[in-house]
């Protein structure tokens, strides 16, 4: 239903300009409206244009510094919650078993159901890796509807080292992340360390584009919302500080009804004093949708989330968007050349954005030509965000209030 609206708030524009090549009174008023709602889309795409510029400028700087080494070498506990057999799954946590750190090393692995299919996974890279600390717990507590809390609260009761490290289990990391995440928690005054991420495809069509929402959508946003001083993010696919820290913010049971438990963490550190830091490296993110639904249904739920939890950034993310906006432009002003013009530059722009997120992040070049149609998409799903609040995560669906919490979503009666 809520698609649906989307839809048909998107085909406005189409329904104007076929009222006004009509030649009756109407067509005087469907004229001056496109002519108007033409003028704003062309404003709108001019300035996407120049943050795209930016924010490719803002990127390359980012990932252009170099990452804190550790003084020291402190024991880490590395806190991984399962959920599944997951696309991907023993590599992801090889890639964490496979860490260039000298210090002590504890992985712990949790799950709510004794019989999830992940933990033969954990029984493998045990076989594996004989001579690594691995403890898996096995506990079926909740605190709330956010089922990652209760499985990291359950977990961190058989944490040994002081220095916590959360990271979803769907991420694949480099060797050097451990130096690099710790190197940045020792830094002054730093409370909690988080890293930016960009897409791995699982094979098919639909992860493709959803790794580029990731790629060249969400992290472009995020480095220039870190440059320009307006974000203040927490990502959970990496958490990490020091157990005092964790105690000092009361533990993590009271982030049970959030849907951005991340986002809530990052905040309640920064009420502290304390700083996040973002390492200039990414880490890698599965994208696994494997259909046109679940694609929807993932982003829909990103892009709520971060319409509950910074409705302000939501909004002003819409400058994401010069192609969709100059597109319009085109459609309303029935064709003018002005308006191709601008839909050109709006094309280069969003290319030039792509080849150097691709450039500063070291990954191939790939999959250009499908950047207009990802770009649509990534429109379409924006425009539905505003249309409602309810999110599915995990097979459960939920409603969000104001202030980012969950409850569960009660379906529609049938009319």
């Amino acid at each position: 239903m809520h698609a649906l609206r989307a839809a048909l708030f998107l085909c406005i524009p189409i329904g104007l300009v076929r009222v006004a090549e009509s030649n009756d009174f109407a067509s005087h008023i469907a004229h001056v409206l496109c002519v108007g709602l033409a003028g704003i889309c062309a404003a709108l795409a001019a300035l996407g244009i120049g943050y795209t510029w930016l924010a490719g400028e803002f990127v390359r700087r980012f990932f252009a510094r170099a990452c804190a080494q550790p003084s020291s070498f402190p024991g880490v506990t590395l806190v991984k919650p399962l959920c599944g057999d997951e696309w991907n799954l023993e590599h992801n946590l090889v890639s964490f078993f496979e860490q260039d750190y000298p210090g002590p090393v504890q992985f712990v692995f949790g799950v709510h159901d004794p019989a999830d299919v992940a933990l033969a996974t954990v029984e493998r890279l045990r076989a594996q890796y004989p001579h690594a600390q691995v403890s898996v717990v096995i506990d079926s507590r909740l605190y709330g509807p956010n089922r990652k809390i209760g499985n990291l609260v359950n977990m961190l009761e058989h944490a040994e080292h002081d220095v916590l490290c959360f990271a979803d289990s769907d991420v694949t990391v480099e060797r050097s992340y451990l130096r690099h995440v710790v190197g940045a928690l020792q830094g002054p005054g730093v409370g909690l360390v988080t890293c930016v991420y960009r897409g791995l495809c699982a094979p098919g069509w639909w992860p493709r584009f959803s790794a580029a929402a990731t790629n060249y959508h969400f992290l472009p946003g995020v480095v220039t919302g870190l440059a320009i001083g307006r974000a203040r993010p927490c990502f959970g696919q990496t958490i990490a500080m020091e157990r005092t820290m964790l105690e000092r913010i009361g533990g993590l049971t009271q982030f049970a009804h959030h849907l951005a438990e991340d986002h809530a963490i990052g905040d309640a550190v920064r009420r502290t004093g304390a700083t996040v830091a973002i390492p200039p490296f990414t880490v890698r993110h599965a994208c696994v949708e494997t259909s046109f639904a679940k694609f929807v249904a993932h982003e829909l739920r990103w892009s709520r989330t971060i319409r509950a939890v910074d409705r302000a950034g939501h909004l002003g993310s819409v400058l994401m968007h010069p192609i969709p906006f100059a597109m319009l432009a085109v459609l309303m002003s029935e064709g003018a050349a002005w308006a191709w013009v601008l839909a050109g530059i709006a094309l280069v722009a969003r290319l030039a954005l792509k080849w150097r997120s691709d450039n500063a992040v070291q990954q191939t070049h790939r999959g250009i030509w499908l950047l207009p149609m990802w770009d649509a998409l990534s429109f379409g799903i924006y425009v539905a965000s505003f249309f409602s609040s309810r999110v599915e995560w995990r097979g459960f669906r939920f409603e969000v209030d104001e202030e980012g919490l969950l409850s569960p979503a009660h379906e529609e009666s049938a009319q």
